[in-house]
């Protein structure tokens, strides 16, 4: 698990109350902005706020203070037309009746623990500890009352170049969920002028634990409702190896390769093309739902290209960079057209996620990098999506 002892100089600005406040970087002469409007209240009466982070090149991303969910990302297409690109639901009721309940965590940012526990337990220290299973037999992203489910305090952070970003903060007490220690987590989003959004993790504690930190947002190139979904989108992974999984889709803690396999995305090729191999693998998950291990060096900003996305019909491109070593790569294959957002209809391949993290179970997999915060350390992550435009035609 990558820390820092560190933290990056950024000065927060106090937050300015009331709907429809626009946040300029005052001192500074770019034109992106942070609005902020009311998202309604939670079921217990919570107030949630939706904020949006816009670019001059017309990139814009809007999340809301409950679960940091990030609810819609516009880009243009080769022509220029905006178009939102990931999957959402239109009103604040329907993250909270079906993020969780189906399974879907749209747009979610995840912890403490991103992906699967086996078994829904952990040893620190010759200490085991229990954490409730929520996924059968295994803990899934945090447990039943993961960070998703809970309203963030959120603040406008001043910068000294053209970005745009907002803090997330987050208290999460001892025993939460089952986890020892005390946490503070902070999750950092910013849109830069040319587009590029990053998400910066940081966290401590007090006590000796483990932490897996991600965004769970599903992408579709073509948009919501796409006729084929993310089937003919052309996906390149920049890893030549993958955590194959067991039935109880645990890792079965082997590193193997991808070539030969379905899994073997190191040149370019449609997500749709393999995705119904006769594989056991993608029996176990019904389509690719695994972690693949990022190949390669990483640059002066500590970061590795992980994944590139291309959609032939509208021209827009995705490229993921992280400084995590693993990314879980999950084409919906639990929606099955039970929910929906606006005019469309969710079905099984109408996104997929790029959830930079460690991989699966990393507590109980002594050859996996260790997923272990203690007392005195600081957590810091980061993971930038680019978004682009092709300009070659289908």
């Amino acid at each position: 698990m990558k820390k820092c002892t560190f933290r990056a100089r950024m000065f927060r600005a106090l937050l300015l109350l009331g709907g429809g406040v626009t946040f300029g970087m005052l001192g500074f002469s770019h034109a992106a902005t942070m609005t902020q409007t009311s998202f309604g209240k939670t079921i217990t009466g919570e107030p949630v706020t939706l904020y949006t982070l816009s670019a001059k090149n017309g990139v814009s991303v809007s999340f809301m203070s409950y679960g940091g969910v990030i609810t819609q990302i516009m880009t243009p297409d080769r022509d220029g037309k905006l178009g939102n690109i990931v999957l959402n639901f239109p009103t604040l009721q329907d993250y909270q009746t079906h993020s969780r309940k189906d399974g879907v965590f749209f747009g979610a940012l995840i912890g403490r623990f991103a992906n699967r526990i086996a078994g829904g337990h952990f040893t620190i220290d010759g200490k085991t500890y229990s954490i409730p299973t929520n996924d059968k037999t295994n803990s899934l992203h945090g447990g039943p009352e993961g960070f998703d489910v809970h309203v963030w305090s959120v603040q406008p952070v001043k910068t000294s170049g053209d970005v745009v970003s907002a803090a997330l903060t987050l208290e999460s007490p001892d025993g939460d969920q089952g986890f020892p220690g005390r946490m503070t987590v902070t999750v950092t989003y910013s849109l830069t002028d040319n587009g590029d959004f990053s998400i910066a993790y940081e966290a401590k504690t007090d006590k000796p634990t483990v932490l897996n930190l991600t965004n769970h947002t599903y992408f579709t190139l073509g948009g919501p409702g796409a006729q084929n979904g993310i089937l003919d989108e052309i996906l390149q992974l920049n890893a030549s190896r993958y955590t194959p999984v067991k039935a109880t889709l645990i890792p079965t803690g082997d590193l193997a390769t991808v070539e030969g396999t379905p899994f073997d995305f190191r040149k370019p090729k449609s997500i749709g093309r393999d995705l119904r191999a006769v594989n056991a693998q993608l029996l176990y998950a019904h389509g690719y739902d695994h972690n693949w291990v990022i190949d390669g060096p990483k640059d002066k900003n500590g970061l590795r290209q992980a994944a590139i996305l291309k959609d032939p019909v509208s021209g827009r491109t995705l490229e993921c960079l992280t400084d995590q070593p693993g990314v879980q790569v999950y084409t919906s294959n639990f929606l099955d057209g039970s929910v929906g957002g606006g005019d469309a209809i969710y079905r099984q391949s109408d996104g997929v996620t790029f959830e930079t993290q460690h991989y699966p179970d990393s507590p109980n997999q002594k050859t996996f990098p260790t997923t272990r915060l203690n007392p005195g350390e600081i957590f810091y992550s980061r993971t930038v999506f680019r978004f682009g435009v092709s300009t070659a035609t289908r």
